[in-house]
């Protein structure tokens, strides 16, 4: 793919910079309770009012309607402006959102779609369970069929800000029968019905940070209208979902790796070798663990645009499975090479800041949205055309 940018591209870059130079919060982002709900919805409400939110949701959906270009440039800026992660607001804007615009009906999306735009709503997801989590096919959280509603009995696991969500996408089996995919649902969850009991869940990573919780679901009677799609039609709807993540959700956290790429660059050549002779960059190793991270961080992102150019405003295919799989262990390597550089000084930076925090994360990165092993099972069934693995 060629890339230029036309003048009016670069008036909507400047428009752009100046804007979140104006309007991103200075504060540091509380990663913890109530007070980082409150900062996320705050500054997506910011944008929203701004004329900002839902950068790549369509006009008549309310968001920016923004073309494939201006996306990239929003979140190249975005980046370099050093504006605050999405947070408890990334399920609702590049999960459920999109997943309402391309499945929902009209009454799910006028009620919804506003409230995730303007701030008003968190909504985490609901897929992974205890004994399904690489194998999502294999969930076992059923929903019996009662009048009008649908009797939901089970638990989910590693739900990201379950504590703080008011509505969850909700993967259920609603039949037994036939193939394990052909009988799951895409239900509308409000996190506040009776039956549902959140379970935080301490990581390494900040054990009060309670990030994760497992979820149980007891006899929780959910409308049938919260259905997105049809009965049993769930499993082509959760694809698209985790699409939509696996193609473009990490686009901001993209550049971002590629920038401290360089920002490591410059360390190394600062630093003193371990032997003292010459800076870091010369160690062999070292220098070219970096050249090679800052290739492979450029075709992360060219993968990316191929990814959103193909995928326009409708479905991501599974070639963005490629990306996601590239991106999670590219960025693993990144991380691990930045604690070496930094050495034992990485230890000395609590837990809530920059490369520490980061670098802890890194773990998950290869597990969560799918593991790299089912990536490479849907890139080689779904873009190779390669005959099915055994299971």
């Amino acid at each position: 793919m060629h890339i230029e940018f036309t003048s009016q591209e670069q008036e909507f870059r400047a428009e752009v910079r100046d804007w979140l130079l104006a309007n991103r919060p200075l504060g540091q982002r509380p990663y913890t309770g109530q007070a980082m709900r409150e900062f996320d919805l705050a500054w997506q409400r910011t944008q929203f009012e701004g004329g900002w939110a839902g950068i790549s949701w369509p006009r008549e959906f309310g968001g920016r309607g923004a073309s494939l270009m201006e996306q990239l440039i929003w979140h190249e800026e975005y980046a370099r402006a050093q504006a605050p992660r999405a947070g408890a607001c990334f399920v609702g804007l590049s999960h459920a959102g999109p997943t309402l615009i391309a499945h929902g009906s009209q009454e799910q999306r006028a009620f919804h779609l506003p409230r995730i735009l303007d701030g008003r709503t968190v909504w985490c997801q609901g897929f992974s369970e205890p004994g399904a989590g690489s194998d999502l096919a294999a969930l076992s959280t059923r929903a019996i069929i009662d009048g009008d509603h649908l009797v939901v009995t089970g638990s989910k696991i590693w739900t990201s800000y379950a504590s703080h969500a008011d509505f969850q996408e909700l993967l259920v089996r609603t039949d037994s029968g036939g193939r394990k995919q052909d009988g799951i649902s895409w239900v509308i969850c409000d996190m506040k019905l009776p039956g549902i009991e959140v379970r935080p869940i301490a990581t390494m990573i900040a054990p009060d940070d309670h990030h994760f919780a497992q979820v149980f679901y007891n006899d929780v009677r959910i409308p049938i209208s919260n259905v997105v799609g049809e009965i049993n039609q769930g499993w082509a709807i959760a694809n698209s979902t985790l699409g939509f993540e696996r193609g473009t959700g990490f686009i901001a956290d993209q550049i971002q790796n590629s920038e401290l790429v360089e920002q490591l660059i410059v360390l190394a050549r600062e630093r003193r070798s371990g032997d003292g002779q010459g800076c870091m960059a010369d160690d062999g190793d070292i220098g070219s663990r970096l050249a090679m991270l800052r290739a492979e961080m450029a075709a992360v992102r060219a993968m990316t645009y191929a990814t959103i150019s193909r995928a326009g405003h409708g479905n991501p295919g599974p070639e963005g499975s490629l990306v996601k799989l590239f991106f999670s262990e590219a960025s693993q390597r990144l991380r691990r090479l930045s604690a070496d550089i930094l050495g034992a000084e990485v230890l000395e930076l609590s837990a809530d800041e920059g490369l520490t925090f980061a670098y802890l994360r890194s773990f998950a990165a290869t597990i969560g949205g799918g593991t790299s092993d089912v990536q490479r099972n849907i890139i080689s069934e779904r873009v190779l055309g390669l005959p099915r693995g055994t299971r």
